[in-house]
């Protein structure tokens, strides 16, 4: 969870939270029952008894959270801004624990990887925290080299007086964080640099679940601790479920498999389907990380050894290959013309600037909606000329639907497309809902760069020989 709390009404989304986790926890195994038929107990005999969700958005964390009945612990990992603010206020709730996420002791790099002011607030937020009572008050400090590694030291002193637990994190690859081998620095590299200063370090016992290996200074009030995703790995003992900022379950960090809980409790489902949905998602995790090949990032360190090869088939199951391996157009001229529609969808999550801009048409740029929407009928009429080997279809109706949602702050795009022809337009349902979000981000991007365009999916279409499809709702899915 993230600290951007405020005071407000109890939102949608903070309703959503309250369904999700009261539903894990009725159906959370006691230690004096059969584990075996545990929803949350996956095939490799991890219970799952560990729920992160984050918030990016406007949320309260109300003591209703903290009354549902089987929730022990209430922790927030945030980064610390507005922690000499709100801490009070959050304790009041019910807050049990707190990390705070803080990658260096400088005040300049601080703005310069943060890109704002702050380093103090959060530096008084942690002695605001030991006051109040947390112990211990965990930092979370990823250590990259050439950035701060000549920091770990400075960061174990914060714990000669304080009782602090400093985590030191294996950088890890991320979509967009430029991962790169040569900024990694290993468990093993760090914990001897620190050796080097303080010999007497000792490691502490940890737990089943721990995923941060646990060291002592003597005559420390703190400690220090190291979280090894990239080199040792603790997978067998994974008990931790999460939820993102937008409403997906994530049975693993590495993980690029997501289901939508939000969609689903918006569809109506039930709490049983809801319990289904999470427990079939459990059933499905790995034994360990994801494979290096399905990771969510870009680069891989060069330790990995992967052989790459391009490979063709002469199957003709492959409909956009040719004998010789080389892409290729489908042959529809045998196909008979049919009437066909598609209904596709995108949303952009704006900020609530933005939505005041956008319901006042006082963008500079103009009239956002308009022109996403001349912007989306004239990108499903060239889909031919963007998307390879797509045919060009004499369209007979392209419509776009696009509305504000100040509530949830998004701008919801469906974009139906109509044709008779020998081949479907899903895809020209889909690109128009695409450009015409992105076109939304294109008028808005001077006001915030903090946008974010997702939920692109088809959502039904009808004509040919594959005969009608709807979007499945959560309600109809039956887990054997």
């Amino acid at each position: 969870m993230y600290c951007s709390v405020r005071a407000g009404r109890l939102n949608r989304k903070l309703l959503e939270i309250y369904k999700i986790v009261e539903c894990r926890l009725h159906v959370k195994v006691q230690k004096n029952e059969l584990l075996k038929d545990s929803p949350l107990l996956d095939n490799f005999g991890r219970q799952h008894s560990y729920l992160r969700i984050s918030l990016t958005e406007r949320c309260n964390l109300r003591s209703k959270l903290k009354c549902i009945e089987g929730l022990e612990n209430i922790a927030l990992t945030t980064n610390g801004v507005v922690l000499t603010k709100k801490l009070a206020y959050l304790q009041r709730a019910g807050l049990d624990n707190l990390n705070i996420s803080l990658d260096t002791l400088n005040k300049n790099k601080f703005e310069t990887i943060t890109r704002r002011k702050g380093w103090e607030r959060v530096m008084m937020g942690i002695d605001l925290a030991l006051q109040l009572g947390y112990s211990p008050v965990k930092i979370n400090c990823v250590v990259i080299k050439g950035f701060n590694e000549n920091e770990v030291c400075d960061f174990v002193k914060l714990t000669k007086d304080k009782k602090l637990d400093v985590r030191f994190i294996e950088y890890m690859p991320f979509t967009g964080n430029k991962w790169e081998m040569g900024k990694m620095i290993s468990y093993n590299d760090i914990i001897a640099n620190i050796k080097l200063k303080w010999p007497e370090i000792y490691p502490l016992e940890n737990g089943p679940n721990d995923t941060s290996k646990a060291w002592k200074i003597p005559g420390h009030l703190g400690q220090i601790g190291f979280i090894t995703s990239m080199s040792e790995h603790f997978c067998g003992s994974c008990n931790r479920l999460r939820i993102t900022a937008d409403g997906n379950l994530k049975v693993c960090l590495f993980g690029n498999t997501e289901i939508s809980l939000r969609d689903a409790l918006r569809a109506g489902c039930s709490d049983d389907d809801l319990v289904t949905l999470i427990s079939a998602a459990v059933k499905r995790k790995k034994k360990q990380h994801a494979e290096r090949s399905n990771m969510n990032c870009k680069r891989l360190p060069s330790s990995v050894h992967m052989h790459s090869f391009r490979y063709y088939s002469t199957n003709s199951n492959f409909s956009h290959i040719d004998e010789q391996g080389k892409a290729s157009m489908v042959d529809i001229s045998i196909k008979k013309s049919t009437i066909r529609s598609a209904t596709a969808t995108a949303s952009v999550y704006v900020n609530d600037c933005i939505v005041k801009l956008i319901k006042e048409n006082s963008l500079k740029k103009g009239d956002v909606l308009n022109v996403a929407q001349v912007a989306g009928i004239t990108a499903a009429k060239k889909t031919s000329e963007l998307i390879p080997l797509c045919h060009n279809i004499a369209l007979t109706n392209v419509k776009l639907n696009i509305t504000l949602d100040e509530g949830e702050n998004l701008i919801k795009i469906i974009a139906t497309v109509k044709c008779e022809a020998k081949t479907g337009v899903e895809m020209e349902a889909l690109t128009g809902a695409a450009v015409a979000a992105l076109t939304v981000y294109d008028m808005c991007k001077a006001v915030s760069k903090d946008i974010v365009i997702g939920d692109i999916y088809l959502l039904e279409k009808s004509g040919g020989s594959s005969g009608e499809y709807k979007k499945q709702l959560v309600s109809d899915i039956v887990v054997e």
